[in-house]
């Protein structure tokens, strides 16, 4: 009997061994998923804030720096419903760019730097000489290997993609932000170190303003167009039909709204943030807000009953603000 037993016995232990140990391998991955997706944040300390939200499922939460609204709001009017037609179309491209940047340790989220360069459009030609969808000039092409003639492999998804992680890599590890890698990017690194030095500052939006007109818009592009991708466009931007799709999913309660008629050019995101509102979900309660009033008609603006109170004490402190986030975006 006991013969029998040693042997059953050992066999057990050896299966305890093998599932502790993967055990430890499947914790040990979802540590690194999680190491992951903070790296992916890091030298985005400018545009996001990190927060805990004490759920084990999604223990972490990347909101966009309050800093970054007031250039979001135009530009998704004027280009948010092509961006979101390219979620769709532009998918294979998001797919090659997330495999190529990951690669190569790049935040997925620089992909939204060729879509502000070209529109993925692979033969644009600028007047300076870059091409593709990466915007690549001829120096920085050969540099790091690319042909020029008699294809220019500028124009090539995968080798110009290849290359632009390769540089902002460079970039990234002289500026170590990756809003300035984005500003550097465009109006070039000597340029930005020098407006960084002159301030005695490592952050974008204290050297916005020693930049170029073209060059602050450039970085004002791309946290638009991130936040469209990211965010679904703050569902200001969303169609009719994907609106009424949205309804319903909402976190603020619904249960003891009121209304109260709006005219003026408030902001969403601007009610939301003096209310302490997700601009998210304010948007499902009250969808086409920002494009109704933007046209100078009024709306019936929809609030849980408490914060309606305050929207009605604060409300031209709203407006001034709202009227102030435009001005910035326009300057």
């Amino acid at each position: 009997m006991q013969k029998t037993v040693k042997p059953i016995l050992k066999k057990l232990s050896l299966l305890w061994f093998i599932l502790f140990c993967m055990q430890v391998s499947l914790a040990q991955t979802n540590n690194n998923k999680l190491d992951s997706a903070q790296e992916q944040r890091i030298g985005f300390s400018s545009l996001f804030k990190l927060t805990s939200t004490g759920k084990k499922d999604k223990p972490f939460k990347f909101e966009l720096n309050p800093k970054a609204v007031s250039f979001i709001q135009s530009y998704m009017e004027k280009q948010g419903p092509e961006l979101i037609r390219m979620k769709s179309w532009g998918r294979p491209y998001f797919n090659l760019y997330d495999e190529i940047l990951t690669a190569n340790g790049i935040p997925i989220e620089l992909k939204y730097l060729s879509v502000i360069e070209s529109h993925l459009t692979p033969n644009l030609v600028s007047s300076a000489g870059a091409v593709g969808p990466w915007q690549l000039m001829p120096y920085e092409a050969t540099r790091f290997g690319l042909k020029l003639t008699p294809t220019d492999e500028r124009t090539d998804f995968a080798k110009s993609t290849k290359v632009a992680a390769t540089l902002l890599k460079e970039l990234y590890a002289q500026f170590g932000d990756w809003l300035l890698v984005v500003a550097a990017y465009n109006g070039g690194p000597g340029r930005v170190s020098r407006a960084l030095q002159k301030k005695g500052t490592k952050s974008f939006w204290d050297i916005e303003y020693d930049l170029p007109l073209e060059t602050r818009n450039h970085v004002k592009k791309f946290i638009a167009t991130h936040y469209v991708f990211e965010e679904d466009g703050g569902w200001t931007t969303l169609t009719k039909a994907e609106t009424n799709d949205k309804k319903g999913k909402t976190n603020i309660p619904t249960d003891n709204l009121q209304q109260t008629s709006v005219s003026g050019r408030f902001l969403i995101a601007i009610i939301a943030q003096y209310l302490q509102l997700s601009a998210k979900d304010l948007s499902v309660l009250n969808p086409q807000f920002d494009q109704t009033v933007a046209a100078g008609k009024s709306y019936s603006l929809k609030l849980p009953k408490d914060k309606l109170e305050i929207f009605e004490a604060r409300k031209n402190e709203i407006l001034q603000a709202s009227l102030q986030s435009l001005y910035s975006i326009k300057e």
